[in-house]
């Protein structure tokens, strides 16, 4: 892809306040992409819109669990930019520990409606723009949607998130439009409460979705599973 193509090209970005989000679009304007953000922080959200420049970016607030909340969220960005070249879809919660006998049920539903129904209600709003430009479409899965982890609802959800990502890839083949799963070990985010110094940081996750994304178009990946290093043995 030349530079002029990727100047003129817009990505929506869900779940772009914080970590894995917010460095994507840093990483993506770098690379000189045209910007939507969405997220449920307004505040967050207008001062990465004020960093990153408003020629370069622009936020529209939204929460991704109501299908009407992204229907009014992409119209927007349609209005606003004309287009929608490609989607990644990135919001997600995580839930409290105690497996599937003691983990608070409440938590598990918040992780159903983010994680699984928020992306799929990203992908139902913006594809016809997508296949339209023959763009591309980039999930975040994880590690956790690969590898079984004991008892976790986090990990079940992102299990679909990957389902989500093969389907589509099957249901788009010919359309032209790229589908990648970026599949990312622990990341060092908000996401924990505790700082995580072994784990990778936000800008590992970002540089392998701006690699995807910048791809010639006859180069399609179509999954990036990203770990930290094992750390050093005493």
């Amino acid at each position: 892809m030349t530079e002029s193509q990727q100047n003129d090209r817009v990505v929506l970005i869900t779940g772009a306040s914080s970590g894995i989000g917010a460095a994507t679009a840093r990483a993506a304007a770098e690379a000189g992409y045209r910007l939507a953000l969405t997220a449920r922080s307004t505040d967050k959200l207008d001062r990465l819109v004020a960093e990153l420049g408003r020629e370069r970016a622009f936020a529209v607030p939204c929460d991704v669990s109501r299908f009407e909340a992204q229907q009014r969220m992409v119209d927007t960005v349609v209005k606003h930019y004309g287009r929608i070249d490609a989607v990644f879809a990135n919001a997600g919660v995580g839930g409290g520990p105690g497996g599937f006998s003691s983990a608070p049920v409440d938590g598990w539903r918040a992780m159903v409606e983010v994680n699984i129904l928020g992306v799929a209600y990203t992908l139902r709003t913006t594809l016809e723009h997508v296949k339209k430009a023959r763009g591309h479409v980039v999930l975040t899965g994880s590690v956790a949607g690969r590898r079984t982890l004991t008892g976790s609802f986090y990990s079940a959800t992102k299990w679909a998130v990957s389902a989500i990502g093969y389907g589509l890839r099957e249901e788009l083949k010919g359309s032209g439009v790229r589908v990648t799963l970026i599949e990312p070990g622990m990341v060092d985010t908000p996401f924990f409460d505790d700082p995580k110094p072994d784990a990778l940081r936000p800008d590992d996750v970002a540089r392998s979705v701006v690699y995807a994304l910048t791809q010639p178009d006859h180069v399609d990946v179509h999954e990036l599973m990203v770990l930290p290093t094992p750390p050093l043995a005493d």
